[in-house]
């Protein structure tokens, strides 16, 4: 029997509207066929997915008393047969609106990112897979020179390949910090950071399959900084930044999400503006990077994208045109074909398929 695909998006939305929902992906036609949504969270633009456990972690938007927004967590457990959530419980994650969510292996922790609040969150995860307390929050200091970096503004979480550490990019302040997670007294534990050119604003990161390079998207410059990754000492050192755009374009543009194809062959990532996902070719000895294509997202403002477990179609999900949609990779050259499928949605922000057993 196949393994069955489903897909999980967050989006931006209201808490009395939809705002987590579930498809099935067919791998024969590319298409996708809604199979759940969940209401009662406010903005869960960001989720997680532990499909070990077949279990769903969102991040939500709440309010004091006072009116100070702050960060929350809610657990859903995944009916795969069915490809309904059942939300498990729901806790305070953050004194600040967050953006983005991870999780470690053995499932742990969680670690929740906040751009507005300019920090980073550990937080425990309970034995059944509800989201448990806070337990540790790093605040990040500065700025940069370009107008949207006047705070720190962290905005992703990303563990190195055997996850001795945790990259934190700061878009606010031009850096990836380095932490480990000491689990005896369960804080984040500074051990240095990496800078990208300055005004750049770091976004995303994601490491080559081989371990030896890091690559870091930056929002505001519209560009990728490739790093050579130490993993004995952590650090990652600069080898290039080259743009995502296509030379002849002058427009507005910021760039969000970034991934690598399973083979470690080709690196993408979005443009926000020029609306499209740019593909490199990645040397294999250097890890230097090589334009070979800029394909239209078919939607405006590719939020985020994502390549699916088998690695043959890309899922695109287009914020502003309330879309996903999807392209079929071209495994021998790494290029993008739309496949014409495209399914609408309302504001997505987070796409993540995976394989399930059902």
């Amino acid at each position: 029997m196949e393994p069955r695909m489903l897909v999980f998006v967050g989006s931006y939305a209201e808490a009395d509207a939809p705002g987590v929902y579930v498809y099935s992906f067919d791998e024969k036609s590319g298409s996708l066929t809604q199979l759940d949504e969940v209401s009662g969270l406010k903005n869960p633009t960001y989720v997680n997915v532990d499909m070990d456990h077949q279990r769903l972690y969102a991040i939500a938007e709440n309010a004091t008393e006072e009116g100070k927004k702050i960060g929350e967590v809610v657990s859903y457990s995944i009916d795969t047969v069915n490809g309904k959530l059942n939300t498990m419980n729901r806790a305070k994650s953050l004194d600040a609106p967050q953006c983005h969510i991870q999780r470690d292996q053995h499932s742990r922790y969680l670690i929740v990112s906040s751009y507005h609040g300019g920090c980073v969150g550990l937080v425990a995860l309970e034995a059944d897979g509800q989201v448990g307390q806070q337990l540790d929050v790093q605040q990040h200091h500065g700025h940069g020179p370009h107008p949207n970096q006047s705070q720190p503004h962290v905005h992703s979480a990303f563990f190195s390949p055997d996850e001795r550490y945790l990259y934190v990019s700061d878009l606010g302040i031009d850096r990836v910090k380095c932490y480990t997670i000491d689990s005896d007294r369960n804080v984040l534990v500074p051990q240095g950071e990496a800078a990208v050119p300055a005004g750049s604003g770091p976004r995303h990161l994601t490491f080559h399959p081989n371990g030896k390079f890091a690559y870091v998207i930056n929002e505001l410059s519209s560009s990728v900084s490739v790093f050579a990754y130490h993993s004995e000492s952590s650090e990652l050192s600069l080898i290039e930044t080259v743009s995502t755009l296509p030379d002849d374009y002058n427009g507005e543009n910021g760039c969000a999400e970034i991934a690598f194809s399973a083979d470690g062959r080709y690196l993408y990532g979005s443009n926000r503006g020029h609306d499209s996902i740019v593909v490199y070719e990645v040397h294999p000895e250097s890890g230097t990077l090589t334009v070979i294509q800029h394909v239209s997202t078919e939607g405006r403002h590719p939020r985020h994208f994502a390549l699916t477990p088998s690695g043959q179609y890309v899922l695109a999900a287009n914020r502003d045109t309330n879309n996903i949609a999807v392209f079929r990779v071209d495994a021998s050259t790494g290029k993008l074909n739309y496949t014409g499928q495209s399914v609408e949605v309302s504001k997505p922000v987070c796409v993540q398929p995976v394989y399930c057993n059902a």
